[in-house]
């Protein structure tokens, strides 16, 4: 896997006294803004046009562009609070002021927000608005009715998922067309009636520390300490005063028990889908019993949040997608899209602690995520678009009660910008069939603004191989978990906006490969290292099998080109991303076989294989 930084695009020249058509040095009087000597004819030279343009590069990057040289020069990627060239020199990575309010500049413009408008039709044109990006094409009509129902829409990506007979019209994404949530309850049992079912305290245990290892990083939202008070107060409390315990409460216990079991490698696949199954149901049952309809807390919510990633690992899309709807009008009723500072809302508290403000605003940037990265997959569109909760107000605290790993603080900030940028540029038009840029400009603009928002990731999520990585998960695999889901979600929404397509905008072949390869690279990571947990993450299976699907349907236009062939078999990133998509089916083979085989990866190596014949 190539290091991260190959994606980078050419920096521009920062230094005055560096010729930008060339490798020459001024003259000093070039510098000083003399007149040079006349020509033969006897006429003056024109005098040289100053470059007034900032240096937005490192002060080290510059120094040694100027001396090396343009050839051998490594570009200034200008990331904060390093680049990456100054991490890999280790030397030090200082910016000019004017740099850093640039940049700080380019950042809050990220987070402003826009609307999506269709562009105007030309008159006498006409555009098929269901290839406004080579990610979604590659099939015939005729292929695309032979695997989903007509409900599908253009979202290609989804024919990963169909079953192999056409689903009935209610089922919207022919995806788990049975109820999701098992009835094994009594009309009059109530909360005491699912607080039986717990497991034993040593096994209630060991999944919730399953939970805290293999979900936990990837969606920090629970604050450990706190719930883990909770969660022993209420296992050494009487049986009369459990069965008066918080409903939420219970049911947040039920939903981390589901996922916990789904990461278990200890029981066989079936018994492990049939536990997790009942505790999500006793998770659901407890929410009824909390009337979560009606009333909402933090608790339901996390819960709901938790209850929807279950599903959609349990191959529940479609349930996973409406149960998402009802969380989201929920968070919006508590009135945890607003800034807790304000408390122009019922249930705001200005006067909160720090930490309940803190906890409001984890909990939106989770639910957040959900509904952006998910809209992005199915090309359906975002509901967390009304905000006043700045990404810049999740700080660390180092209280005690308070205190966080500074590093899940930098990562849930990461991924929220990210979220934010993507939810306004990709979300909204794709889920319209809207160019996502609609013009050359726009698009470059576009890349920068996704550049920008990777340069504000620490070092530790962007200056890694998967070496580095393998090395690193023998202290901290958390963090290396978290590095492959934020680089994942990254270089993905890169590729789309690389493959987007319009009239006056072509799709960029070489930058959406080379996006498309570190995005899917991050998967194959993620096997290598935790086959088990990659098995599970829907998300991110699903993720690799629309780049894969992507690179496939680039090469495939590449090949219809004059000399489109001989470019395929010569050029070293069309035979890597030959190679990517080969890897892709050969994961998609071995999940599709043995005690754990998927019919799901057996429909992605039908689809991904027609690109290798």
């Amino acid at each position: 896997m190539a290091r991260r930084g190959s994606h980078h695009r050419t920096q521009s020249n920062g230094n005055s006294s560096v010729v930008s058509s060339g490798l020459g040095v001024r003259s000093a009087s070039d510098r000083d803004g003399s007149t040079a000597s006349p020509t033969a004819d006897g006429q003056p030279q024109k005098k040289k046009q100053k470059r007034n343009k900032p240096t937005l590069s490192c002060f080290e990057c510059v120094e040694r562009k100027t001396k090396a040289g343009l050839i051998f020069h490594i570009p200034c990627d200008r990331g904060r609070p390093h680049c990456l060239a100054c991490i890999k020199r280790q030397t030090e990575c200082k910016y000019a002021p004017v740099a850093n309010l640039l940049e700080e500049t380019s950042r809050s413009a990220t987070n402003g927000r826009r609307m999506t408008k269709a562009p105007k039709k030309r008159p006498g044109t006409h555009t098929d608005r269901s290839l406004t990006n080579a990610a979604d094409r590659g099939f015939s009509t005729n292929r695309i009715n032979s695997l989903a129902s007509a409900t599908i829409a253009t979202s290609t990506g989804l024919l990963s998922n169909v079953p192999y007979s056409a689903p009935g019209s209610s089922n919207v994404f022919g995806i788990g067309s049975e109820h999701p949530f098992q009835n094994y309850w009594t009309c009059s049992g109530g909360l005491p009636e699912v607080i039986s079912v717990l497991p034993n305290k040593p096994n209630a245990d060991m999944l919730i520390a399953r939970y805290f290892e293999c979900v936990d990083p990837v969606y920090p939202m629970l604050h450990r300490q706190t719930f883990y008070a909770d969660y022993e107060h209420f296992w050494q409390s009487p049986e009369v005063e459990k069965n008066c315990a918080e409903p939420a409460f219970i049911a947040l216990i039920f939903v981390m028990l589901a996922l916990g079991t789904q990461f278990v490698t200890s029981t066989s696949p079936g018994d492990r889908k049939q536990t997790a199954e009942f505790y999500a149901s006793a998770s659901n049952q407890a929410l009824r019993m909390s009337s979560y309809l009606s009333m909402a807390s933090l608790k339901s919510i996390q819960a709901m949040v938790l209850i929807t990633y279950f599903l959609i690992n349990d191959n529940h899309a479609s349930d996973g997608w409406a149960f998402g709807g009802i969380l989201m009008r929920q968070a919006y009723a508590m009135g945890l899209h607003r800034d807790p500072n304000i408390g122009m809302h019922p249930n705001l508290t200005p006067d909160a602690s720090f930490f309940e403000k803190q906890q409001r605003r984890k909990v939106w940037q989770a639910v957040l995520l959900q509904d952006t990265f998910l809209t992005v997959l199915l090309s359906l569109p975002p509901s967390a678009t009304h905000t006043d909760v700045s990404v810049e107000d999740l700080v660390e605290d180092n209280s005690s009660i308070a205190s966080d790993d500074p590093t899940d603080t930098a990562y849930v900030r990461g991924s929220w910008t990210l979220a934010n940028l993507v939810q306004e540029t990709i979300c909204s038009p794709r889920s319209l069939d809207v160019p996502i840029c609609a013009t050359v400009r726009h698009k470059s603009k576009l890349v920068a603004d996704f550049r920008a928002v990777y340069r504000s990731f620490p070092d530790i999520f962007r200056s890694w191989d998967a070496e580095a990585l393998a090395q690193f998960a023998q202290s901290n695999k958390r963090v290396v978990r978290q590095t492959l889901f934020l680089s994942s979600n990254y270089f993905h929404n890169l590729m789309l906006v690389h493959a987007s397509e319009s009239p006056d905008v072509p799709v960029n072949v070489r930058g959406t490969l080379e996006a498309a390869h570190d995005a899917i690279a991050a998967f194959f990571v993620l096997y290598a290292l935790f086959e088990n947990e990659a098995k599970v993450w829907w998300v991110f299976n699903h993720r690799a099998f629309l780049e894969a699907l992507c690179i496939g349907n680039v090469l495939r236009e590449v090949a219809r080109e004059p000399g489109g062939e001989e470019s395929m078999e010569r050029d070293p990133l069309f035979v890597r991303a030959r190679n990517d998509i080969l890897r892709m089916v050969q994961i998609m083979q071995n999940m599709s076989e043995g005690e754990q085989a998927s019919a799901t990866a057996k429909t992605r190596v039908a689809v991904l294989s027609e690109f290798l014949t």
